[in-house]
């Protein structure tokens, strides 16, 4: 809990301030500890994201923008807007029942208004705790209960919590253009770790060419950075570098080259199309630094993960038709492991000719060397095989085998299937 609270510190005044202003239950500022443990980076299987760990369509209903520079799900406070009209959403659809909105926003509405409905129909009571919900969200409200309780009595139960000042950490300035993070580092006179902690939101080395613009900045170095800002002319708040067009480039493979994208060269050049010609001049945005120094910028948390790996490392180039549950097979590690590995999660789709990183000599779970636990699952409508691997953590082609199933047949809502899953994962 003390690394938690430490770690929160740079939000949860803020957060609360958020969650104040849409009148909402001051207590909802201690649910992304549940959720991600304040980490604004945290990443789950379930491809949630964010310290509030929304998942991308979720995101996107509220207004949460996700794209090549940016994911809004881990701006710490464009998120904590998203789930203030969540939470209201929430507590409307369910007439004002705190407990259930709360269960919704862990299992989803439909899971838990199914569960109301199937109560309602055998006479049987309908609030939180009469409903059969799945594991997680059983367990979901009483964590933030016991959570609430705990930080109000810390003395009581013993546990050791960081001070956490009341009263603003950052400030949000609109900058106004696109800028080189280290750059802003800089003119705020901060590392360029802290603006990353600040704006985890930012996936590369400047901000969307296209907006968001908002920046969070150290509130005690906030008119520093606005009057360095002010005296800096927009076009110099990136750095420049001029490309000649050798034959058999594109715009995409000079994007790669560059770390930007199709779009932002196409706009800085004043292109209608991607057609160019070979011995023309590009003015492309880049970093003004190494890479090494945008730490926290998504290419390089994807390289420290896969720095860490144990075993001889393995490149392996995307091909057509490939899928991470192949490529696992192919390279005799577990899907988990290969997703990890690439910062991805085991639904994403692959994109041909990306390289993936791998680890012979990895400890691979298998059937043989793990600790499994046999499951019945029930089909629900909806379910396809891709859907039930991937919920598992499991390859399709083992699902047909434990059930002697052809993969052309459909599966039918209430037929039940034999998974021998991994006692370790999280279902």
């Amino acid at each position: 809990m003390a690394r938690v609270t430490e770690r929160s510190r740079r939000y949860i005044f803020h957060v609360a301030e958020q969650l104040e202003q849409a009148n909402l239950p001051l207590e909802l500022a201690l649910l992304p500890i549940v959720e991600s443990a304040y980490d604004p980076f945290a990443y789950s299987h379930a491809r949630a994201s964010g310290m509030w760990q929304f998942i991308p369509a979720t995101g996107r209903s509220f207004g949460l923008e996700q794209n090549w520079w940016y994911d809004g799900r881990r701006d710490v406070h464009e998120s904590t807007q998203a789930a203030a009209k969540y939470f209201n959403y929430l507590h409307d659809r369910f007439d004002g029942d705190w407990e259930l909105a709360l269960a919704a926003y862990n299992a989803g509405e439909g899971t838990v208004r199914r569960a109301v409905e199937r109560n309602r129909r055998n006479g049987l009571g309908t609030s939180y705790w009469d409903l059969k919900l799945p594991r997680e969200t059983k367990r979901y409200v009483p964590q933030l209960l016991a959570l609430a309780e705990v930080i109000s009595r810390p003395d009581h139960y013993k546990i050791p919590l960081h001070d956490v000042s009341n009263e603003p950490y950052y400030a949000r300035v609109d900058v106004g253009s696109q800028i080189d993070l280290a750059q802003a580092a800089e003119l705020a006179e901060i590392e360029i770790e802290e603006l990353y902690l600040l704006n985890p939101g930012y996936n590369r080395w400047a901000t969307d060419p296209n907006g968001n613009h908002q920046l969070l900045i150290p509130i005690e170095t906030q008119e520093k950075f606005e009057s360095a800002l002010a005296q800096l002319p927009k076009e110099e708040r990136v750095s420049w570098q001029r490309y000649t067009i050798a034959r058999g480039d594109t715009l995409s493979t000079i994007a790669r080259r560059y770390q930007t994208t199709v779009g932002a060269i196409r706009e800085t050049n004043k292109l209608r199309s991607n057609n160019i010609r070979a011995g023309k001049t590009l003015l492309i945005p880049s970093a003004s630094g190494p890479a090494g120094q945008y730490a926290y910028a998504l290419d390089q948390r994807v390289k420290r993960k896969q720095s860490s790996g144990k075993g001889q490392k393995v490149n392996y180039t995307v091909r057509p038709g490939d899928s991470l549950w192949g490529i696992s097979r192919k390279l005799d590690v577990t899907v988990k492991q290969l997703a990890s590995w690439n910062s991805m999660a085991p639904g994403d789709t692959l994109r041909p000719g990306r390289t993936l990183v791998a680890y012979n000599g990895s400890p691979a779970v298998s059937e043989n060397n793990r600790t499994t636990r046999k499951v019945s699952y029930r089909v629900r409508s909806g379910d396809s095989l891709y859907r039930i691997a991937n919920k598992f953590s499991i390859e399709i082609d083992d699902i047909l085998r434990w059930n002697k199933i052809n993969k052309s047949k459909y599966l039918q809502p209430g037929q039940r299937l034999t998974l021998f899953v991994d006692s370790a994962s999280n279902t």
